[in-house]
């Protein structure tokens, strides 16, 4: 049959132009050989691969991670990105090994065939981490914690997976279907996961340069691209960080506030004995709560004892996190090493390998700290109040 007549291809037109769209499983090499015969076949203008610039370099180059400045990242409030995007590439890559074929080599067989065409190459994907800063900035605390279970839990379910739900995947693009079951378990965020993307990929696709164009996409997106495909889109939206806004801004200070006027209005209303329990309750309760992220994070003993004795002072002040010190101290103390850089790939194949690696350590530590802080700080508030009984 030829190619053109698969399934798993649709022709779509946009002002004058013909477009191609493969949908493909990433781990399939029914995938990988459809994606070059589609190109080969039509000699397109312009090969559009679902790709961003991140995943990529990800993809081409192998040694990246050597250049990573975790100091930069921890500073730029980015540590729980990196880390996400390093569970969801550790996840594809442990499936792939099931299948035995390597993540993602449709798109870079995409892209050598394109080349060796003469067609041009646009990445259509919206940046990784765009989608993960816009889904976090979205998110209510709990689930925060429920994503960081999410994650975790899928690697678990990767040994578990039989013959019948192996078949399932070589159908699927495996990065879609872990966002897909994220994006079912949190539907405050499914739109920004899913949705979101698919609008963008469709904008993308029918803007790319030239008369005939082959857009390589996961197989999940098609339905979604081809019901967006006339549908106007304002990618500087799709592409932005929505700022926290007067509410959270307002939260954010307001909750320090709140605090320290219960404190103050202790003293005053039911005397030094009952303020003086408030204080040692806020300052236990959110020491140890930090104390214990860091602690399950298998931080350093000074490590843990900087976010002890840091978190009854950074809850307090919206400009500055329990996880950014007990990060900084982590990276002080263990400074990853070279070897780290080169063993993540072998590391991150299992689960245990994000506690053992050095640099997925700190990433661990600056998250878990600011987690068990901001338990810390709700669970703190009741038992203060206590003091007025």
């Amino acid at each position: 049959m030829n190619s053109l007549e698969s399934t798993n291809v649709d022709r779509l037109e946009h002002e004058g132009k013909e477009i191609f769209l493969v949908g493909t499983a990433h781990v399939s090499l029914e995938s990988v050989n459809l994606a070059r015969q589609i190109i080969e076949e039509t000699q397109p203008d312009t090969v559009c691969v679902e790709l961003c610039h991140s995943r990529y370099q990800a993809l081409s180059q192998e040694n990246r991670w050597q250049e990573t400045n975790l100091f930069k990242v921890i500073r730029e409030k980015k540590a729980f990105l990196l880390l996400a995007n390093l569970m969801l590439a550790s996840f594809q890559r442990r499936i792939g090994e099931k299948l035995d074929i390597k993540p993602g080599q449709e798109m870079a067989t995409a892209i050598d065939a394109a080349r060796e065409t003469g067609a041009g190459i646009e990445l259509v994907d919206r940046d990784v981490r765009t989608t993960l800063s816009r889904a976090w900035r979205f998110m209510k605390l709990s689930s925060k914690f429920k994503l960081m279970v999410e994650l975790f839990s899928s690697f678990g379910q990767i040994d578990k997976l039989k013959q019948e739900d192996i078949e399932n995947l070589k159908k699927k693009d495996v990065l879609e279907s872990v966002l897909e079951e994220v994006g079912e378990s949190l539907p405050e965020v499914k739109r920004i996961l899913i949705d979101e993307r698919d609008e963008y990929l469709a904008h993308k696709i029918r803007s790319a340069p030239g008369r005939k164009i082959v857009a390589v996409v996961g197989a999940g997106h098609v339905p979604g691209i081809k019901k967006c495909w006339e549908k106007p889109v304002d990618v500087a939206v799709l592409e932005s960080i929505p700022p926290g806004g007067k509410l959270l801004a307002g939260f954010k200070w307001g909750l320090p506030a709140l605090i320290v006027s219960l404190i103050v209005f202790g003293f005053f209303k039911a005397g030094q004995s009952a303020g003086t329990d408030m204080i040692t309750w806020w300052i236990a309760v959110n020491a140890a709560f930090a104390g214990m992220g860091a602690a399950m994070a298998l931080a350093h003993p000074f490590t843990v004892c900087s976010a002890v004795v840091a978190a009854p002072f950074t809850s307090l002040n919206p400009m500055m996190a329990a996880g950014w010190v007990s990060g900084m101290v982590e990276l002080f103390v263990r400074k990853p090493r070279v070897k780290d850089f080169e063993a993540l790939p072998s590391d991150l194949s299992k689960i245990r390998g994000f506690w053992k690696n050095g640099i997925t350590r700190v990433l661990l530590v600056v998250v878990m700290t600011n987690l068990g802080s901001s338990l810390g700080t709700f669970i703190a508030i009741p038992l203060m109040l206590r003091a007025f009984q």
